[in-house]
């Protein structure tokens, strides 16, 4: 069951420096993640399509901090994005930033106007449930799918998929993209080695070659132990009723 939440912002996800540590914390399980390498995308104009879908979350205006990412999902209302439970609250005085870059905002700032986040989440802070959905509001008569386009919510993939992670780094000013293959790390979650994903980067989009989102940055410790392995939740029945909560108001 969902509900509008009212949690705390700004997660910090650990940096741990240590090379044995990380290995110890990373790969207990002794399911070995391949090998990915992270670049930071600083796109000139015309920006692709897709790069307008991705942005961050700010404390308001373009003068405070953005501390989360999050991406457009289609829905019927096309006013639909999706982020890390952990990174809002009711939403207010949050607003959505697609496709920032260097301190801009080319598709405007978004209000968020709603936000669903399961219970299971909000009370308990049950890492298998730190998944949000937001409604933002339109601007100048345009609902924001129909100025950045949207990826689609996939709640039936299995672990194992080739996805691109894209997110904001806290302290930077442009995304981070890393292209690699996830996997189970437990029952209800997921993971994926992508070097340099720190704080900030909770409710990155893992979008498939085909423009499918089958995670988003979060769960296991609100996102992981080391910037260089991060979670999600795997994507099924409850993110699907959560969703569908969410597109229908």
């Amino acid at each position: 069951m969902a509900r509008r939440v009212r949690l705390r912002r700004r997660p910090l996800r650990a940096l741990l420096t240590v090379g044995a540590l990380f290995s110890c914390l990373a790969l207990a399980d002794g399911n070995a993640l391949p090998h990915a390498v992270t670049t930071t995308v600083r796109p000139a104009p015309p920006e692709p399509p897709d790069a307008a879908r991705v942005g961050v979350l700010l404390d308001g205006g373009l003068g405070d901090d953005h501390f989360c990412s999050a991406s457009v999902v289609h829905s019927k209302g096309r006013d639909l994005i999706v982020t890390a439970g952990h990174c809002l609250s009711d939403g207010e005085g949050v607003t959505f930033a697609p496709g920032y870059h260097d301190g801009k905002a080319p598709y405007g700032l978004w209000k968020i106007e709603r936000v669903y986040a399961d219970d299971r989440w909000a009370r308990d802070g049950d890492e298998d449930h730190d998944l949000a959905f937001a409604v933002v509001e339109p601007r100048g008569g345009r609902k924001i799918e129909d100025v950045t386009g949207a990826n689609t919510l996939d709640t039936t993939a299995d672990p194992d998929h080739r996805v691109t992670v894209t997110g904001y780094p806290s302290d930077e000013d442009a995304p981070r993209t890393c292209t690699s293959t996830t996997n189970r790390f437990r029952a209800g979650q997921q993971r994926i080695g992508c070097p340099g994903f720190s704080s900030g980067t909770s409710g990155s989009p893992w979008v498939t070659a085909d423009g499918h989102v089958i995670g988003v940055l979060g769960g296991y410790h609100e996102g992981g132990d080391t910037p260089d392995v991060s979670y999600s939740v795997i994507l099924g029945i409850e993110a699907a009723t959560l969703y569908a909560k969410a597109a229908h108001g």
